[in-house]
């Protein structure tokens, strides 16, 4: 990887309170690890993605830095512990301002990070002002993904548009809205190249998800 090469920035910020306890959490932890192979196998991708994940329960963790795919190690995710979203929304922030080049004069600086939220909880901390500093500066482009009938969907909408809604924490779900965020990364890095610049394309929601109005 040359330094110049423009990288996609994604970050996986993922809710691992209590009540993820037991099968969501395995779910989870299967979902990343398809992810990834999914986004290896993929010529564009591997060139360009850089993963991250941030976890939040009573806290929030960087449990990967932004990492090029080949040399990324699968983060321990467990559960337990509380719904600290702002916390989450805060790290994300200083993790984009330090991790992310920006451009200069003389090159081109990353693209735009992606970022996928995924959470089934109300939060349990103040969060409405980490949200609001992460509207107002647009570091990234956010999808968030309520997981399931306790997900505060309101909540979510105030820190992005772009909110989606899956029923239940199934195991089931949760594959597909990993395999749904695999095809988000893959579509996201070839569409870089072929228009610069121009907006996000994502593909369409997994069959029973529903996108938040």
């Amino acid at each position: 990887m040359s330094e110049f090469t423009r990288r996609l920035p994604v970050y996986l910020l993922l809710d691992v309170s209590g009540s993820m306890e037991g099968d969501p959490i395995e779910a989870v932890r299967q979902g990343v690890k398809a992810l990834l192979s999914e986004l290896r196998s993929d010529p564009q991708a591997l060139e360009t993605a850089y993963l991250s994940v941030i976890t939040f329960n009573s806290s929030a963790r960087q449990v990967c830095p932004l990492t090029e795919l080949m040399l990324f190690e699968e983060p321990v995710i467990n559960a337990g512990g509380a719904t600290a979203l702002g916390a989450a929304l805060s790290l994300l922030s200083e993790c984009i301002r330090t991790e992310v080049r920006k451009s200069t004069e003389t090159q081109k600086g990353d693209w735009k990070p992606l970022v996928f939220l995924l959470t089934d909880g109300a939060p349990t901390d103040d969060w409405r002002s980490a949200a609001q500093e992460l509207k107002s500066l647009r570091p990234a482009n956010i999808i968030a993904c309520a997981a399931g009938s306790c997900a505060d969907t309101a909540v979510l909408k105030e820190i992005t548009e772009c909110v989606l809604l899956m029923n239940t924490l199934s195991a089931g779900d949760l594959a597909q809205f990993f395999a749904w965020v695999s095809s988000s990364v893959k579509m996201s890095s070839k569409s870089l190249d072929a228009k610069p610049g121009a907006n996000i394309e994502l593909p369409p929601p997994p069959q029973g998800f529903v996108i938040v109005p």
